[in-house]
C-alpha cells in the first residue's frame, strides 16, 4: 500500500498563527485534487482506505483540522468553530495552487465543506456530505460537548480501543483489525504511559457555550449556507443515524443544490468509507 506524505500549512486565527498538518496521497503535480475532512473528534487517517483507492485519479489531501491529530492547538479555544475551519481550508487550498477541488466531508468535515461551497466563487466542484445536515439539535450538541470535554485516560491501548469501539458502534460492522486502526488513529500514549484521545479537550468549550437561542440562529445560518450551494452534492445517510434525520435528508433533496441521497443500511453516524462498496459509491459520484 502506498504511503502519504505529511505536510504542513500555517494558518491564522484572531489569536495568532497555528499549523494545520495534512496527509497528501498521489502525484503532487496532479491538478485534480480531492480534499477529505474528518468528523469532530476524528483525524485525517480516517481516510487512508478512501485516499489510497482514489489516488490513481486524484491528488488526495486529508488535513487534521486544527486542535486534532498532528495539527497544533488554538491559543484561544473559542475559535474552534466552523468559520475558523473554513478559513483554514481556504489557506490550505491556496497552498495546493489549484483552481478547484472536489470535497468529501464526514459530519463536521461536511459542515466545513458546506460553509466553503456556499461562498461566491467557491473552489468546490463536487461534494459528498457524509451523514450531516444543516439542522442542529441543541440537546445533541450539548451531549457532544460533554463527551468531548471528558479527560479520559486508559492504562493500555486495548482498554482505549475497547472504549473507542463501544462509542463508535454506530459506524457499523468492522473487523477487529479495522477497529484497531480506528482506535489507533485517535489514541496517543503520553509520557506517563497512559493513552488519551488525540485532540485538544478545549474543543468542548464552544459547545458548552451554546444556548437554545444561538443554536437556532446557527441552524438558520447553516440552512442559508446550504441553500447557497450550487455544486452537485451527494448526501450519504446511515439508515440508523440519529444526527441526520430522514426529514432533514428529505429537505436537502428538495432545496439548495437538491442533493442526491443514498442511505446505507445497518449503519448509524457515520459511515467510515473504509469498505469497498462505500468507496465505490464515492468514486462513481466524483468520476462520473
Amino acid at each position: 500500500m502506498m504511503q502519504p506524505q505529511i505536510k504542513m500549512v500555517q494558518c491564522l486565527s484572531p489569536a495568532g498563527l497555528h499549523e494545520v498538518v495534512y496527509r497528501e496521497w498521489g502525484d503532487p503535480a496532479n491538478p485534480e485534487v480531492l480534499v477529505c475532512v474528518h468528523g469532530v473528534t476524528r483525524v485525517a487517517d480516517d481516510f487512508d482506505a478512501l485516499a489510497a483507492a482514489m489516488a490513481d485519479r486524484y491528488r488526495v489531501i486529508c488535513p487534521d483540522v486544527v486542535g486534532r491529530g498532528r495539527s497544533s492547538w488554538l491559543k484561544d479555544p473559542k475559535f474552534y468553530v466552523v468559520p475558523q475551519y473554513v478559513s483554514d481550508m481556504v489557506t490550505l487550498i491556496a497552498r495546493l495552487d489549484v483552481p478547484q477541488v472536489d470535497w468529501f466531508g464526514t459530519s463536521m468535515g461536511a459542515l466545513i465543506g458546506m460553509g466553503l461551497a456556499a461562498q461566491q466563487g467557491s473552489p468546490i466542484r463536487r461534494m459528498v456530505m457524509n451523514d450531516v445536515g444543516p439542522t442542529l439539535n441543541f440537546e445533541a450538541l450539548a451531549r457532544i460537548g460533554d463527551y468531548i470535554g471528558q479527560d479520559l485516560r486508559f492504562d493500555s491501548f486495548a482498554q482505549g480501543r475497547d472504549y473507542i469501539r463501544t462509542i463508535s458502534a454506530p459506524f457499523g460492522p468492522h473487523t477487529d483489525d479495522e477497529w484497531d486502526k480506528l482506535a489507533r488513529d485517535v489514541l496517543r500514549q503520553g509520557a506517563d504511559g497512559q493513552w488519551r484521545r488525540h485532540y485538544d479537550p478545549a474543543l468542548a468549550l464552544p459547545f458548552k457555550a451554546l444556548t437554545v437561542e444561538n443554536a437556532k440562529q446557527g441552524e438558520a445560518a447553516m440552512w442559508a449556507a446550504y441553500d447557497a450551494i450550487r455544486c452537485p452534492v451527494l448526501l450519504v445517510r446511515g439508515s440508523e443515524s440519529d444526527l441526520l434525520t430522514r426529514e432533514t435528508a428529505r429537505q436537502m433533496t428538495e432545496r439548495g443544490p437538491r442533493a442526491t441521497l443514498v442511505e446505507l443500511a445497518g449503519i448509524g453516524h457515520a459511515p467510515t468509507f473504509m469498505h469497498a462498496d462505500q468507496i465505490a459509491l464515492a468514486r462513481r459520484f466524483f468520476l462520473d
